[in-house]
This record gives C-alpha cells, structure tokens and sequence, in this order.
C-alpha cells in the first residue's frame, strides 16, 4: 500500500495527477509541467517535501556523535547553521545523503524518502556510552519547498521580516499564526527554501503561500529542474553501490575534520588515486527520454549507466545523469545510449546543464 501525503486532498483541489512514485502517491503535476517549471524559473513555486525523512537528535553528545559519523562538519555548526553530508559505510559506499540543522537544544536531520529507520539502525550499531538520542519525525513535521527567484520576498513579506540566509542557514518565523523554521535549500538551479512546521499546520502554511502567489508544482517540473542543475538525488543517482568520489559531490567532504565512517576510501581516492567511474551528465540527439538504467556504450562496449534522464525546457532536448568510465569523462566524448532496440548518440558535457542566474 504506497504512502499518502497529509495534503493529498489539498493538492487534489488543485487539480493535481497523482502517480505513485517510489512507494508515495505524489503530485506530478498540475495539469501544465511547463507553467510550473516556468513559476521556478522565473517566480516561485511550491512543492509539497513531506514525504522526506525526518530525525530530532538532542543529547549533549549528539554533534560530537555525528562528527565522527558523517562526511563533512557538524561538531562547529552553531545554532541556526547547518550542512549538507553522506553516511557511508566502512567501503565508502553512500548510506545516504543527508542534511543537519543545528538548533540551541537540538538538530534535526533531513533523509531522503523512506531511509529514516534504515539510517537510524545504522547509526545505533555506532552508539556506545555517548548522550546522542534519535527519534523518528517523519510524521511530526511537514516540509514544503518554495522554489525561484521570488520566494525570498514571497516568504519575506509572509513572516513580516527579510530573509537574507545562506546557503543550509535557517530562521524560525511565524507564517498563518504558526511556527516555521525557514532553511534556505534550493532544489534546483534556482533560489529557494524548505519550510518545516509541525504536520498539522501544513494545510494552513499551503494556503498561505499559495494566496501569496506561489504556484503549486508537481513532481515532474520538478525533476527537470533538478536534473538540469545536476542535482543528484539519492534512490536514483546515488545510492549504496556507489563510493562517495564517484558521485562527485565534493561539497559534502569536509577533508580537514579527521575520522569519520568511510573516511579512509574518500581520502584515498583523493589523494593517492582516482575512480574508475564517476557521475556525468550527457546530451542525447533526438526527442527519446531513455529510461534509468539504460546503458551507456562507446566502441561497442558497455562504458555506463543511465540514472536519470528528462526532456529539458531550457535547452529543448533530452538531458541525462549517469555513470560513465574514467577514460569518458572529457566533454564533448561521443557515446551511445542503448535503450531498450533504440541506440541514440550522446555526448559527455559538463555539469549544470543550465547554469543558475
């Protein structure tokens, strides 16, 4: 039986098409993915995030606990700060991608969809004699994102205060009566936040952001922001059969902060080698979107992978994110997508597709 988002009835009245999407039925749209994206790039849209994971921590121990846990640095977030990290395993392979938000008395801690309680038992088997102390929050709070170059004034003018934060910096701030913690997270190539409050104030907090004229966007618009902005997403680009480096997402590596699970595979592969294989982004001829998991050739041998791939409105062709070998990785190298009989030329670029403004 897949999950159902609290709102579900709200996005109904706006029209939404619910699919089911790896175990949720979400919004994929509102009935134009092009409006929608459009409200990203040019205003601000609403996306309902609810269905990702969520952790409180408190306990005196609990950054020092997580320092030694995560791939980049916690121990030094002060309140109001916060990070983005992986949780590897002993290989370096991704446990899961993650972000932490310090507050006075605790953090909370924000997983993709459906890792809470698998990221929870990993985490225990570490905990020995430290006060680190975990509980779920997948149903207590609610997450929606307002994305464009517009939602800071839209929020701003909400909350009746500017909000000028950088980037994983948030504020607590009253919106419909209610409090909402404000993190300035983008989602794509475009300005944004994600706005927790407590589940029950989600429908309220919808509302109000969609009378101050955020449009509601669904999952598909979604996505081809993301993936022009080369944004991994973790369940689809990233997952446990991949080691940290070939993701390439160096800005979860803090290489200063000492041991860590993992630590001593990332640290190898940057200072005494290099991966075989690593997440790149290419341009396929054609208007064939080929599926995840279609394979990437070049002189008749399997060199990749396909993770995710989408029609881009910005460049007007199809776009994908995947896995190709070492000897690949130059832009501009020619390749082939095999996809099911059809073989489609393709070519290695650089990451983003679409550069943010």
């Amino acid at each position: 039986m897949p999950n159902q988002l609290a709102l579900d009835a709200e996005h109904r009245a706006h029209g939404a098409v619910i699919q089911e999407v790896c175990g949720w039925r979400l919004p994929v749209h509102y009935g134009d993915p092009a409006r929608e994206y459009d409200a990203m790039r040019e205003a601000a849209g609403v996306i309902d995030r609810s269905m990702l994971g969520k952790v409180t921590v408190t306990g005196r121990d609990r950054q020092a606990f997580l320092q030694g846990m995560l791939s980049n640095e916690v121990k030094r977030l002060e309140s109001g700060q916060g990070t983005e990290a992986a949780f590897l395993d002993a290989h370096g392979k991704v446990t899961a991608l993650l972000a932490v938000y310090a507050l006075d008395d605790r953090l909370l801690l924000e997983l993709p969809a459906g890792l809470t309680e698998k990221t929870l038992q990993a985490l225990d088997k570490y905990l020995i004699s430290e006060k680190a102390y975990f509980e779920t929050a997948d149903e207590t709070y609610a997450i929606l994102a307002v994305q464009g170059p517009g939602s800071a004034a839209l929020l701003s003018k909400l909350a009746g205060r500017t909000l000028e934060l950088v980037p994983f910096q948030h504020v607590e701030v009253a919106i419909a009566g209610a409090p909402v913690r404000v993190v300035a997270r983008r989602e794509g190539g475009v300005p944004g936040f994600h706005c927790w409050t407590m589940a029950f104030h989600a429908q309220a907090l919808w509302r109000e952001l969609v009378g101050a004229g955020a449009r509601p966007v669904g999952g598909e618009a979604l996505n081809i922001l993301r993936v022009e902005a080369g944004v991994a997403w973790y369940g689809h680009d990233v997952d446990d059969t991949v080691i940290l480096p070939e993701t390439r997402l160096e800005q979860l590596v803090s290489y200063n902060k000492g041991c860590y699970i993992g630590q001593e595979v990332v640290a190898r592969v940057k200072y005494r080698g290099h991966v075989n294989r690593a997440l790149s982004a290419l341009v396929l001829e054609g208007d064939r979107v080929p599926a995840a998991g279609a394979r990437v050739v070049a002189e008749g041998k399997d060199v990749g992978r396909i993770t995710s791939a989408v029609q881009s409105i910005a460049l007007g062709k199809p776009i994908a994110l995947g896995y190709v070998r070492r000897e690949h990785f130059a832009p501009s190298s020619a390749v082939e997508v095999h996809d099911g009989d059809a073989v489609i030329p393709a070519r290695v670029a650089e990451l983003p597709f679409v550069k943010s403004e």
